[in-house]
């Protein structure tokens, strides 16, 4: 297994993408779990500290993933029930509010057995803040995807612009640092690399360019764990 963390718009999904189509894995966004839960609660009026109606929503959560199944940008098909809700995760007002949804104990306890279930056993890169650190810590290869504040907003503000989403640089740059200091500083799972993780910088960098080294990684660390089992 292979996990990616790092701060929103760092690239980890697309990055994901391009590593699991080189390596043959599959890709598990986590993040889409705390969107999902954030996406049924806004339009029942439910507040983003509101911690026990929204563990309530996570532990129904009916979410399901797949491959691309249109050529719109997207990384992965999200669905909840039968409602493609794809785009929908990506909004700002998700995007405002699911930090904090996310810091909910009881709806990190609600999803934590299902991203654990993907990833028991499975060839999967899974991306998300707390892969490495809490997810999974025993991952085999851990990498930590960063990049510049203001870099994240021109990509964020690239994918709200393909939406349709009318906002500008300067609100999305607030925006993301609003939610970086959330992150790293929330008790429970804070935004940081384990220790054990690799830091990559994808300032000036195309995504292909990383997920060709981190690919490269990969393979060395399980060319090692191979040699090691056959010499056991």
């Amino acid at each position: 297994m292979i996990a990616i963390d790092g701060p929103g718009a760092a690239g980890k999904s697309t990055v994901a993408r391009l590593l699991a189509r080189r390596l043959g894995t599959f890709v598990f966004d986590t993040g889409a779990l705390y969107r999902a839960v954030t996406l049924l609660a806004l339009p029942q009026g439910i507040a983003p500290n509101d911690a026990a109606a929204l563990t309530v929503i996570a532990n129904d959560l009916d979410i399901t993933m797949a491959p691309p199944t249109v050529d719109d940008g997207r990384q992965v098909n999200v669905q909840l029930g039968d409602e493609d809700v794809t785009w929908a995760l990506r909004t700002p007002e998700i995007d405002a509010a699911v930090s904090e949804v996310s810091a909910h104990q009881g709806v990190r306890a609600a999803l934590l057995p299902v991203q654990r279930r993907i990833a028991d056993g499975a060839a999967v890169v899974m991306v998300g803040r707390d892969i490495g650190t809490v997810v999974a810590p025993d991952a085999g290869t851990k990498f930590y995807l960063d990049a510049s504040a203001e870099e994240r907003a021109r990509r964020r503000l690239v994918d709200l612009q393909r939406q349709g989403v009318e906002t500008d640089f300067a609100s999305v740059l607030k925006d993301l640092r609003a939610r970086d200091a959330w992150d790293a500083g929330r008790d429970l799972s804070p935004l940081r690399p384990a220790e054990d993780a690799i830091i990559i910088h994808s300032d000036g960098r195309t995504a292909e360019e990383i997920a060709v080294e981190m690919a490269t990684i990969a393979k060395e660390r399980w060319a090692a764990l191979t040699a090691r089992g056959s010499r056991a």
